[in-house]
């Protein structure tokens, strides 16, 4: 047995397609989508993602501003910059690129986001509303990782879902996401014992961690569905997930490759969810 690959590229180029129809029917309407991306500092991994959503919303006819601000930004003129875009109309999304400088308090900048242009749905009131399953905005990673499971034709409910890590950005809103969709769920962090008698149990297995080749096929149930969100470089300097692709590829039912499985559908997501909020302007008008 080798695992089936989820094409995240084909399943991103999927949901663009029907965002764009979206686009069209909303500009006919007299409303183009809005997303203002602002990013703090020179960091390179930033830049590259700043570039990517700028045109990724070409490509779409969104409209997007993006502000490149100095590392030496202080907090009263980017919390300023952020109540001018909660302001205006046709912004209908506002991303904050983390991470930020030591500096800043990224708490209080992306509390200072109104919810209701929260697209990366950061905000607090965006996460409770999250915790108790009435949301409309969900983070970009998580939600994108949902819909290439719903690729592979699994349905969630019931099945053992193994998340390994905690962040904010993934590991947490994943595993209320996944509760959501009636999962078993089971989180898994640093201070986990005995990692891989869990993981073995997990018929949905998603790594987030950021270590190169951490996931290894003993780790793998037989037939599992393998999500391997991490971003690494191996000891040759070659793009890696966390994921060791070589040895579980004969155990998983499904894998996604590093690169082209969750990253193209971060930002597929992240348009979703500015298109989203502009139709909701359009009903509001």
């Amino acid at each position: 047995m080798s695992a089936k690959i989820i094409d995240g590229k084909a399943v991103a180029a999927g949901c663009r397609a029907e965002l764009k129809k979206k686009v069209e029917t909303l500009k006919a309407a007299g409303i183009t989508p809005g997303l203002a991306v602002v990013l703090v500092g020179e960091d390179s991994a930033s830049q590259v993602y700043v570039r990517n959503k700028h045109k990724a919303c070409d490509e779409l006819g969104i409209y997007s501003e993006q502000y490149t601000l100095p590392e030496s930004t202080g907090r009263e003129e980017l919390l300023s910059l952020i109540a001018k875009l909660n302001g205006r109309e046709e912004i209908d999304g506002i991303l904050v690129q983390l991470p930020l400088p030591a500096h800043l308090d990224q708490k209080e900048i992306l509390s200072a986001i109104d919810p209701a242009k929260d697209v990366d749905a950061f905000h607090p009131q965006n996460v409770g509303h999250i915790v108790i399953g009435d949301y409309f905005f969900a983070p970009c990673t998580p939600s994108g990782i949902l819909t290439l499971i719903d690729s592979t034709g699994v349905d969630m409910a019931g099945k053992e879902c193994v998340i390994i890590g905690r962040s904010n950005i993934v590991g947490k809103p994943m595993a209320l996401l996944a509760l959501h969709r009636n999962a078993t769920v089971t989180v898994c962090h640093s201070k986990t014992k005995n990692l891989p008698e869990v993981t073995r149990r997990a018929d949905i297995l998603i790594s987030a961690v950021g270590k190169a080749g951490f996931v290894t096929g003993d780790m793998v149930k037989p037939g599992a569905v393998v999500i391997d969100v991490g971003m690494n470089r191996n000891a040759s300097g070659k793009l890696c997930g966390d994921i060791d692709s070589e040895s579980v590829m004969p155990v998983a039912g499904w894998l996604t490759p590093v690169p082209g499985g969750v990253g193209p559908m971060t930002i597929t997501m992240l348009l979703r969810s500015t298109v989203l909020t502009a139709e909701k302007r359009q009903k509001k008008g």
